[in-house]
């Protein structure tokens, strides 16, 4: 079922509830709202199988026990606390919106306290796992080499997101400066700094690129580009790294956002601030990357157990 559908009678035109017609008109505001595609997916996902759940209850009904209820309802068809938590985070934006709009005076979802989430590290690649896979050649699974080496060197180089590395255009590119203009969540502009090794990988991919697009008479102003001359997809990013990287011997669930936390945590641990360091990474609350300073610490522990005398 889904909220553009609802059971009706035959010959009749599907009535939608208060809550479905709510969640449509949400929706509606996160896109004119420039909400990444992404989030707007998942919310409405996520509103959908709230609404459902709801039914034809108004919104006076609905409180925080039957929202409580509701996180039961999706634990019992298998969710994890992750998806249950972005459940309700979605029901919390929604009523937010709607005391906006003055339909609620009261945000019941606030009530409702967020499933704790199992607080896993991420497992980052060391500076020499990376540099193993930047160095040399690339392996003869990289059907693209001097895109995918560009590639690579943008996401651990930048610290980008991958939804941001296949955003790039050529006109992005800000040579004299050694920067590229990055358009992140939201739509919000920064310049993330670039280097020697990305600049080689710049330098020794456009002269390829120019002639694949000359030979299948494309026009694109997208900077890495499929073998047909079209943009490259995140999905193709997400396989072509996994791919490179079990080829190079790291650990096959590698991906994308691998580099970028891999880019964090090897800057703050070569002295960086960490100020600087959620500039570059776009991060809107510091917090966010706070998180690589607990990825540093469990690097500086590794180490102390191995090399000091009275830790072993």
């Amino acid at each position: 079922m889904t909220i553009q559908s609802q059971p009706a009678s035959v010959g009749t035109k599907p009535k939608l509830t208060a809550v479905q017609r709510c969640v449509l008109r949400f929706l509606r505001t996160l896109r004119e709202r420039n909400a990444s595609a992404h989030t707007i997916k998942a919310y409405a996902g996520d509103l959908e199988s709230f609404a459902e759940y709801v039914g034809s209850r108004d919104w006076q009904s609905i409180n925080h026990i039957a929202i409580r209820g509701f996180l039961s309802h999706l634990y019992a068809r298998g969710l994890g606390k992750t998806s249950v938590a972005r459940a309700l985070a979605a029901v919390r934006s929604l009523y937010r919106w709607l005391a906006q709009e003055g339909v609620v005076e009261q945000n019941p979802a606030a009530l409702v306290s967020t499933p704790k989430l199992p607080k896993n590290l991420p497992r980052v690649p060391t500076i020499e796992e990376m540099n193993s896979v930047l160095d040399g050649q690339m392996p003869e699974t990289a059907a693209f080499p001097e895109r995918d080496l560009l590639m690579l060197e943008l996401l651990y180089g930048c610290g980008i997101r991958n939804s941001e590395l296949t955003g790039i255009n050529l006109d992005d590119i800000r040579s004299s400066s050694e920067a590229i203009l990055i358009r992140g969540k939201g739509k919000k502009e920064r310049y993330v700094p670039f280097g020697d090794s990305v600049r080689a990988a710049l330098a020794a991919y456009l002269p390829v690129r120019q002639q694949l697009v000359a030979a299948k008479r494309k026009q694109t102003s997208a900077l890495l580009i499929n073998q047909r001359g079209g943009r490259l997809t995140t999905r193709s990013v997400g396989r072509i790294v996994k791919k490179i990287a079990v080829a190079k011997g790291l650990s096959p669930d590698v991906h994308p956002h691998t580099l970028r936390h891999a880019f964090g945590t090897h800057m703050l641990e070569e002295g960086a601030d960490l100020r600087a360091i959620q500039e570059m990474l776009g991060h809107e609350r510091l917090s966010t990357t706070q998180r690589y300073t607990q990825l540093s610490m469990k690097h500086v522990l590794s180490v102390y157990d191995q090399t000091h005398p009275r830790a072993k």
